[in-house]
């Protein structure tokens, strides 16, 4: 996964391959609980999965000399992969024992764990489904409040909840990286506000070229390399 070549040289999020390429590589894990009965609704999982990630970033743990840190600078010297696995019942509740963070939406539920090898993850999430995270909204979500962050997703890419959620988290974390810390610090104090909304296949390309952080994917799964799959809409960037 990558951002638009504006983006500095220096940055993680470049196509091309780097001497980053070479070191060890990390994954950040999240896990969405899935359970038969009750599964969440699509856009609220890919809201609450961004959210997490941004969690993450402003965790104390994960900055400075805090636990996470090592990893999460590992993790971020890279190419910044996101893995999204499903769980539920025992599964669930195993993996919430595991250190990590909780986050909520309506009803939607993402644990977040710290970076892990991309051969290193530990046994209670490796054993975890990474297929089969479908998940339907049962009305197609209200317009978002462009007064708010907006992720929009390409209208023109079908992927999996899982894959869209990975994406999502790419979109939030591009646009964290892209604000000035009083900016950060507001939409944190403010609980990450955010939509995650399909584009309007009209106003598509207008995004793409409007200079707001974009993703483009590595092309490790279901979509060809460098798709542009979300546009980080924040007000302040505009």
């Amino acid at each position: 996964m990558t951002t638009d070549p504006t983006v500095p040289g220096d940055s993680p999020f470049r196509s091309e391959r780097t001497v980053r390429d070479e070191a060890p590589q990390f994954v950040l894990p999240l896990v969405v609980r899935m359970e038969k009965a009750a599964p969440p609704a699509r856009t609220d999982a890919l809201e609450t999965a961004a959210r997490a990630v941004l969690t993450m970033l402003c965790d104390e743990r994960a900055a400075g000399d805090g636990e996470w840190a090592r990893a999460v600078r590992d993790w971020e010297d890279a190419r910044i992969r996101k893995v999204v696995r499903r769980a539920r019942g025992a599964e669930w509740r195993r993996a919430e024992a595991l250190p990590g963070i909780t986050v909520t939406g309506k009803a939607a539920e993402v644990r977040v764990f710290p970076p892990v090898p991309l051969d290193g993850w530990p046994k209670d999430l490796a054993k975890l489904q990474v297929s089969g995270t479908e998940l339907d909204d049962p009305e197609p979500p209200v317009a978002a409040d462009r007064a708010q962050p907006v992720l929009w997703l390409n209208p023109d890419l079908e992927m999996s909840a899982g894959k869209a959620m990975a994406q999502a988290g790419h979109g939030a974390q591009l646009a964290w990286w892209a604000l000035p810390q009083e900016e950060r610090t507001a939409w944190r104090e403010a609980g990450f506000p955010l939509a995650v909304r399909t584009a309007d296949p009209s106003s598509w390309r207008e995004l793409t070229g409007s200079g707001l952080p974009l993703v483009r994917d590595a092309g490790f799964t279901e979509i060809a390399p460098g798709s542009c799959t979300v546009v980080a809409d924040h007000p302040a960037l505009r």
